[in-house]
């Protein structure tokens, strides 16, 4: 039976909605992407729960790519062993073909609607699809707010924070744990978490899937994570090692939250109030200076007793 990991690949942000789709696959490397239309309730999160079922002993993968607005419907679904990419292409995550036929085919589920009864119910179908409209908006506004002020934490842990002592532990990391390997990494982009309708949902079974090897970095202001995590994305990449960047869904593009790098059974997630990531960790690296000294991560080996409690990066 294929391994399903899950992910979202779009994302409420203080500017709304934003897609990562483009993501979705390599059209380089030989991938199609099934692009699905229709409108709401044409059943397109149920053709591809069924797809992932009916393929299930087909793949040794399957992402299941999740709504953020509906955390329990499916966006997308994707079979890297078969270089095969089925996406939702409506609103608010519309694709439209750019390379039609070389890389992007639409398959329109429209002639399963009915007609009739959908036009008898014109009035209902309005008035809730004006009102998901002003609730998207309203939620969004508080997005907004929430960053405002976590950026303003954020500002101040950045003062009182060591980026040498970041850079440092990231170089310490390296050298214990990211063998010299060929060429350069790949990169692959996800979304692990994301504010849904059932409130921040984290995907930690995708975690427990790919790193049995975790590191957690507990910070609960925010600053030192993802800049950790910025470096320790940048040695990976250049020893030879793929990544799967799980960037921050408050901002898709230039934050990162998670790092996971599965050809070395390796992660680093961060864990605060919003990522309630609640695995084992092989090591936990504190953001805040204990009342101790020492700060780092040594290697741990058997018959040492429990491993030593890293210090702090503030």
């Amino acid at each position: 039976m294929a391994k399903i990991l899950r992910y979202f690949m779009g994302a409420n942000t203080p500017q709304g909605f934003v897609s990562r789709f483009d993501e979705m696959g390599d059209r380089r490397g030989g991938w199609r992407l099934t692009v699905l239309k229709g409108g709401p309730g044409t059943g397109k999160s149920t053709l591809m729960h069924r797809l992932s079922d009916a393929m299930a002993r087909r793949s040794e993968v399957i992402e299941e790519i999740h709504c953020s607005s509906d955390a329990d419907s499916l966006d997308g679904v994707i079979f890297p062993r078969h270089r095969l990419a089925i996406a939702d292409g409506t609103p608010p995550h519309a694709i439209e073909p750019r390379y039609p036929g070389a890389y992007e085919n639409i398959v329109s589920l429209c002639g399963c609607w009915d007609k009739d009864r959908l036009f008898a119910c014109r009035g209902r179908i309005f008035d809730l699809t004006d009102r998901i409209a002003l609730c998207h908006k309203e939620s969004v506004s508080y997005l907004y707010g929430a960053d405002a002020l976590l950026g303003e934490v954020r500002a101040i842990a950045a003062k009182a924070s060591s980026r040498e002592k970041i850079l440092r532990l990231a170089q310490r990391l390296a050298k214990n744990e990211i063998p010299r390997g060929e060429g350069a990494g790949t990169e692959t982009i996800r979304l692990l978490s994301a504010v849904t309708n059932k409130g921040t949902v984290c995907f930690t079974d995708t975690v427990a899937a790919l790193a049995p090897r975790l590191y957690v970095i507990d910070d609960p202001w925010g600053f030192a994570a993802p800049e950790l995590l910025a470096q320790l994305r940048r040695l990976l990449l250049e020893a030879g090692h793929d990544v799967v960047t799980c960037v921050c869904p408050m901002a898709p593009f230039t934050r990162i939250d998670h790092l996971l790098a599965p050809g070395l059974g390796l992660g680093f997630v961060t864990r605060n109030k919003f990522h309630l990531v609640d695995l084992p960790a092989y090591r936990v690296i504190h953001a805040r200076r204990p009342k101790h000294a020492g700060a780092g991560v040594r290697p741990h080996r058997r018959g040492q007793g429990p491993p030593r409690r890293p210090g702090g990066l503030l």
